[in-house]
């Protein structure tokens, strides 16, 4: 207990008991911006010796101490008991192990279900392009069997009536009359009919080695054969007409060249 002395006096008689200062509270630590010299400060008016503080301050920190050992061990006997309390936790783990195993399964069935289809998807869009191609070509084709059988019945090798192209020509082909010297095929219907057989050559030579380009070549070179002897009888009229046209006579050159038979006009050019 603490004691104060008053004067000189060694006479026991003399000692004074002061009253015993309270606990110190143990609110007083839980502040969260705790500071030893700021609570030291508020002990100036409290009637205790700096040795007996002391001593009470230790005996606060062996308290504190024991309670947090005790909380730590109460926490490790209730973590320690838990294994205990979970009765059956190995069968459930089980339980949870075999259903992510089975849903893995799952996953990867459906994994394999969409690549199959991914596949199936892929050769129909493939098949659909091809179907297309095919369609193309055989636009392709009958275009150009129906423009070889227009020139044909064009140019009589069918043995045939006129056709409905030759028809359409009498309408505005031939519009040039054969006034300079009676050629007997109009340069309107000639260039008319070369351009036709520019086209469909053009075609044929994009088609490749279809085998139904390649038996066309004998009608391809009938019909050339019959333009080339149109053109010729044609320049052969024109350059013996007293008036020999120039503009008509150049036309037919430029067919000529379409045909890639220029070394035929030139021939003729030259006979006098």
């Amino acid at each position: 207990m603490s004691r104060f002395y008053f004067g000189d006096s060694d006479d026991s008689s003399d000692e004074a008991p002061l009253p015993y200062p309270k606990p110190l509270p143990h609110s007083a630590f839980l502040t969260p911006d705790f500071s030893p010299t700021e609570f030291l400060s508020t002990l100036r008016n409290r009637h205790q010796t700096l040795e007996d503080l002391r001593q009470d301050l230790r005996t606060r920190s062996q308290e504190l101490n024991k309670k947090l050992l005790d909380l730590v061990n109460d926490k490790y006997q209730d973590f320690l008991g838990l294994g205990d309390n979970l009765k059956g936790g190995e069968e459930k783990i089980e339980d949870v192990r075999l259903g992510l195993l089975g849903f893995r399964r799952e996953i990867d069935t459906l994994h394999q279900v969409v690549a199959a289809r991914h596949k199936e998807v892929a050769q129909l869009i493939e098949q659909r392009k091809q179907i297309i191609r095919i369609q193309r070509l055989g636009r392709t084709l009958l275009d150009i069997d129906s423009r070889l059988s227009g020139l044909e019945d064009s140019l009589h090798l069918n043995n045939t009536s006129n056709s409905a192209e030759e028809s359409l020509d009498l309408d505005f082909l031939d519009s040039e009359s054969d006034s300079d010297g009676g050629s007997t095929i109009s340069i309107g219907r000639l260039t008319y009919r070369t351009q036709q057989y520019v086209q469909v050559r053009r075609l044929i030579d994009k088609g490749g080695t279809h085998p139904f380009l390649v038996k066309q070549e004998p009608r391809i070179l009938q019909i050339k054969q019959t333009l080339v002897l149109d053109l010729n009888n044609t320049l052969r009229t024109l350059r013996t007409s007293p008036k020999q046209p120039q503009d008509k006579i150049l036309k037919l050159l430029t067919l000529y060249g379409d045909l890639g038979e220029d070394a035929e006009a030139i021939k003729i050019v030259k006979i006098k």
